[in-house]
């Protein structure tokens, strides 16, 4: 019979895989920070676009990346566009309100909303998306 303390290969191997990273999600700051990503057909559409969602608190910040280029299917047809991507930071707490903004001010009949989930960060950063979020308006 083997001793159950004893490390056998697999347990081994197993605990051998370890992550180290400065930005563990257990120091401290617990976050449900998500990454919001969609596109829009302009630079001025997607300022239009983070600032309607900053003035409702929905977002902490978004990024404009200008002139990218976005192949797709589209209606049977393959589509080449220049488009503008949107990175938004937010909570996953507010991602339904963020959705029913999308749905009343995206200017897409089928807009990109995908949500990427935040594993860690930088505390200070984490907090200040968490405060700027915020679900009272102050």
């Amino acid at each position: 019979m083997s001793d159950p303390n004893q490390a056998t290969p697999e347990s081994a191997q197993l605990t051998a895989v370890v992550t180290f990273s400065p930005f563990s999600p257990s120091d401290g700051v617990h976050t449900d920070a998500i990454v919001v990503l969609t596109t829009v057909t302009s630079d001025e559409e997607a300022v239009r676009f983070v600032r309607t969602l900053l003035e409702r608190r929905l977002i902490a910040c978004g990024t404009v990346f200008p002139a990218v280029r976005s192949l797709y299917r589209w209606q049977g047809k393959i589509a080449d566009e220049h488009e503008v991507v949107v990175m938004l930071k937010t909570r996953s707490a507010r991602f339904e309100s963020v959705r029913e903004a999308f749905l009343e001010l995206h200017p897409y009949k089928v807009p990109e909303l995908l949500s990427l989930p935040v594993d860690a960060g930088l505390d200070k950063y984490l907090e200040w998306i968490n405060g700027e979020t915020t679900l009272a308006l102050t």
